[in-house]
């Protein structure tokens, strides 16, 4: 039971450094191409529907085991030390009090998703005929 605990911990720091990447990207001391990267990756990780749903064997969980960490380590690495440690104590005292969600990227996941679905019905409906 001991390694449950171990991932339990380890999805709490990734949670923290969610918060703590969302609240960089509004520090005016980081650059725009880190920005640009933490948006993405912090709107897809709080997105509350995910571009892989997760009921897809295997493959829906790939994003959230591999992709989001990955893109998070990388964004990491473009953010100056001194900003990102003190965007990591806001982001602790942050998730003490709240639950963030990003709605907007929830939004644009829906909308690949309907058109994805559009095309393949579209192509089926071709082949039909």
């Amino acid at each position: 039971m001991e390694w449950i605990k171990k991932y339990k911990d380890k999805a709490v720091k990734l949670k923290t450094e969610v918060v703590a990447l969302y609240f960089a990207y509004k520090n005016f001391r980081v650059p725009w191409y880190a920005k640009l990267i933490v948006a993405c990756i912090v709107g897809y990780a709080l997105s509350p529907i995910d571009l892989i749903p997760d009921f897809i064997p295997l493959l829906g969980y790939i994003d959230d085991l591999i992709i989001i960490p990955l893109g998070i380590a990388f964004a990491i690495k473009l953010i100056p030390i001194e900003v990102l440690e003190e965007c990591r104590n806001k982001a602790i005292e942050f998730l003490v009090k709240e639950r963030p969600k990003n709605w907007v990227a929830g939004v644009l996941i829906i909308i690949i998703w309907f058109a994805v679905i559009t095309w393949i019905i579209k192509i089926s409906y071709n082949y039909i005929r």
